[in-house]
């Protein structure tokens, strides 16, 4: 058996085989694959199974595999998402980063780790994964929401921050044996230069190019590909950092019409790729060495469960916001990230930290990762637990969200939820009737577009249990919801009619099978985009109020 595992191919098909049963694992816990990565690097290392012979190739697919989640990292830096979410995303983010920071260095000091340690340990704590909250807020459907968009502007934040740090871990790199100061200069001056020689080549030369490459996508992927590694390996060449290098490489193309489909390709590609980093790091874990861990992971993982979540709230709650959507996007950073762990493989290549120190920051997120991804998949549940100690968090006046309830309407006939394509139909045919429309819409972009459209549009999340409180439904005639979440619609239903609204409710369906639990509501008019225009919607409700007085 041994003899058959010393091939490379049959290696590699092994370990593969064990990534998609434990992928097929994760999948049934609900957990992210990154978990069952760092599980698998464990599992397939020296300390189990011990399958990891051809350490060159894992290591060669491992670099790669980082190389292009840098590469999409900056493929994706979407500055104005910050600017869209005003000075929150930059005050939430540096908070956090610096709150963390800090009192995570406390604790290793206090726990006796040295000083280079407990700031690497520290660091390590700051960074929460991008890739997971956005496809966990994706899966819910939050993405667009204020929280949502919040949260990956803080991200977006952090992802900049953790960049910066890799600059600066160049400049401290042992190896050079130079003063630290005259590190620092060499590092600016080289990363200046290279940011020039970018710069010129967004300019004049990578527009016209990836306009040309694009006649074939296969060979504009390609293209892609050999950018982020020749732009990494020329910073290694350089004696800068060849991650900074593959994310400098990514900003270069974030500015072309192609980077959405160019990240598209890539992200199977990099999760593939990331795989081997996972059992690369797990082929260098001791897992003899992570018995004395198992006690200080565990205190870090608490402090990152719970005081990274908090210090986002009481940021977010000074500045304005409710403790709702403070709370939800807290959670976000309630884990740390596979940066943080590529940070702490990269102390270790430099000598700056020990084997056991990556165990331990392994573990955390292990931990953290596993919990805070429930956390988030059950946050409204948890919402309605802890929203009487959030409280404390929340201004008397939380005028962030406040505003927009100063220009609520006192007399309106209709109050509709969701200004999609259907729902915005929907309001367009209401308004030619003359009828007082509300509209209430839970991704703000669509609320300033429509607002701009001369419409009395307001942000609101359908899911929020004070939401109601808030509306005048006691002039409302009738209450439309064109959303197609069917869990969302059967909240509002309940908390509408235990509100003790009278009016008429139509709820929107897109499947058979959401329709018939629709009709085990309370709702009075279930609706189909397939089958109802939006024109017919007048009459509808009209005769619904006839059949219901």
């Amino acid at each position: 058996m041994q003899d058959v595992l010393s091939n490379p191919f049959f290696e590699l098909s092994v370990i593969l085989a064990i990534a998609a049963l434990l992928g097929a694992i994760g999948l049934m816990l609900r957990q992210p694959l990154i978990v069952m990565f760092i599980a698998l690097g464990i599992l397939v290392g020296p300390s189990f199974l011990n399958l990891v012979s051809s350490s060159d190739m894992v290591h060669l697919l491992a670099e790669l595999g980082i190389a292009l989640l840098l590469f999409v990292v900056g493929l994706k830096l979407d500055l104005s998402l910050i600017r869209s979410t005003g000075m929150i995303a930059l005050m939430t983010g540096l908070g956090q980063v610096i709150f963390t920071s800090v009192f995570g260095y406390l604790i290793g000091i206090s726990l006796g780790y040295d000083s280079i340690t407990a700031l690497y340990i520290a660091i390590a704590l700051t960074f929460s994964s991008t890739i997971i909250i956005v496809k966990l807020l994706s899966d819910k459907k939050e993405i667009d929401s204020l929280h949502g968009q919040i949260a990956i502007g803080f991200l977006i934040v952090q992802d900049i921050v953790v960049v910066l740090l890799m600059i600066m871990l160049s400049a401290m790199n042992a190896k050079t044996g130079a003063h630290p100061v005259l590190g620092i200069m060499q590092v600016v001056i080289t990363g200046s230069a290279i940011v020039a020689v970018i710069g010129l080549l967004m300019r004049f030369v990578i527009p016209s190019l990836v306009h040309y490459l694009a006649r074939s996508q296969e060979l504009l992927v390609l293209f892609s590909i050999a950018w982020a590694v020749i732009v990494a390996s020329a910073c290694d060449y350089l004696n800068f950092s060849r991650e900074v290098g593959a994310f400098l490489a990514g900003v270069s193309l974030a500015s072309t019409p192609y980077r959405e489909m160019i990240s598209g390709r890539l992200v199977s590609l990099r999760d593939f790729l990331l795989l081997f980093f996972f059992i690369n790091l797990g082929a260098q874990l001791n897992l003899g060495l992570l018995g004395e861990q198992i006690g200080p992971s565990i205190l870090f993982s608490v402090f990152v469960l719970v005081g990274n979540p908090l210090i986002v709230v009481a940021i977010m709650g000074i500045m304005g916001y409710r403790k709702r959507t403070s709370f939800l996007a807290g959670l976000t950073v309630a884990q740390i990230s596979e940066f943080s762990l590529i940070f702490a493989a990269l102390g270790l290549t430099m000598g700056h930290i020990q084997e056991s120190t990556v165990g331990l920051i392994t573990l955390v997120g292990l931990i953290t990762i596993g919990l805070s991804t429930y956390m988030i998949i059950y946050s409204h549940r948890l919402y309605d637990v802890l929203a009487p100690v959030l409280s404390i968090f929340e201004r008397k006046r939380p005028y962030r969200e406040s505003e927009a309830e100063q220009s609520m309407p006192q007399q309106v006939d209709v109050i509709l939820f969701g200004l999609g394509r259907y729902g915005g139909n929907i309001a367009l045919t209401l308004l030619k009737d003359n009828i007082h429309l509300l509209c209430i819409d839970f991704d703000p972009q669509q609320v300033r577009y429509w607002q701009k459209q001369g419409l009395t549009a307001l942000y609101g999340d359908v899911e929020d249990p004070e939401l109601p409180d808030r509306l005048p439904l006691d002039t409302a005639k009738y209450v439309i919801s064109s959303l197609s979440d069917v869990n969302a619609n059967i909240a509002l239903v309940k908390q509408l009619r235990s509100g003790g609204y009278k009016g008429v409710i139509a709820l929107t369906a897109h499947r058979q099978p959401d329709a018939e639990r629709l009709h085990a509501s309370e709702a009075d008019i279930i609706l189909s985009p397939f089958v109802d225009a939006a024109e017919t919607i007048p009459a509808r409700l009209h005769m619904a109020e006839k059949i219901k007085g």
